[in-house]
């Protein structure tokens, strides 16, 4: 297995049962990739598998919650004895509330539990996959972001980000000033890591009201999944370019 498995850029999708992970796993397998898909349903992970075998992705299942250090010390196990290393991780589990969320009067239990995923989580399965990620020639990390947790448009006049966001908004933010500590110190190694935006999509995050398609949402993130090895790190992209902080 582990001979077949270095001919093949290895990558894991955490989320990936569902929505814009489901299709960043779908275009990548498409490459010719061999595709982790990470997600904690049991049957939505089989599922999801299953599709993408029948499209002729090379698909393998890992259960993975991000939210629990056993799952991801198995999931970790799991990669390492099939693969021996990590290509590219994907952090694209996130959850959401619904909104708006008042800061005056938003539960703490729901920040709480936004954070968990959102912040801790992409922590969490990031630093425990690190070490199958320096095994890599080639590493890369893309967190999946927001246009939301840009303080920028967040403060520019005009610009309608979608009403008040006490919670999922700022756990954006956190992820984005995350992602450029974790750029400072990797920044002597060959890791690229890089924030995706992918536009207002329409998945169950936001009742399915977006305007874009999943497969529109997941094109960003599989462009940063393929940078070269002088790309760029350390930023936060949509299709457009370069989304300011």
């Amino acid at each position: 297995m582990l001979a077949f498995m270095s001919e093949k850029t290895i990558v894991l999708v955490t989320g990936a049962n569902k929505g814009i992970g489901y299709e960043i796993a779908a275009g990548l397998g498409a490459r010719g990739w061999s595709v982790g898909v990470g997600a904690r349903d049991e049957q939505r992970r089989k599922d999801a598998v299953a599709k993408l075998r029948a499209a002729g992705a090379d698909a393998f299942g890992v259960p993975l919650d991000v939210t629990d250090a056993g799952s991801v010390a198995a999931a970790v196990q799991l990669v390492e004895e099939r693969a021996g290393r990590l290509d590219v991780l994907v952090n694209n589990a996130g959850v959401a509330d619904g909104r708006p969320e008042e800061p005056t009067t938003i539960d703490l239990e729901t920040v709480r539990r936004l954070l968990e995923t959102n912040v801790l989580g992409v922590i969490r399965v990031t630093n425990a996959m690190l070490p199958l990620l320096h095994r890599s020639a080639h590493p890369r990390i893309v967190n999946q972001s927001s246009h939301v947790g840009s303080l920028t448009l967040q403060t520019t006049p005009g610009v309608d980000l979608g009403g008040i966001s006490g919670a999922y908004a700022p756990t954006k933010t956190y992820l984005n000033a995350l992602t450029v500590q974790y750029a400072k110190e990797l920044s002597g190694t060959n890791v690229l890591i890089n924030n995706a935006c992918p536009g207002y999509v329409a998945t169950d995050l936001n009742g399915f009201s977006g305007t874009q398609t999943p497969e529109q949402g997941a094109a960003i993130a599989i462009r940063l999944a393929t940078l070269p090895d002088d790309g760029p790190t350390g930023r936060l992209f949509d299709d457009s370019g370069v989304v300011p902080w």
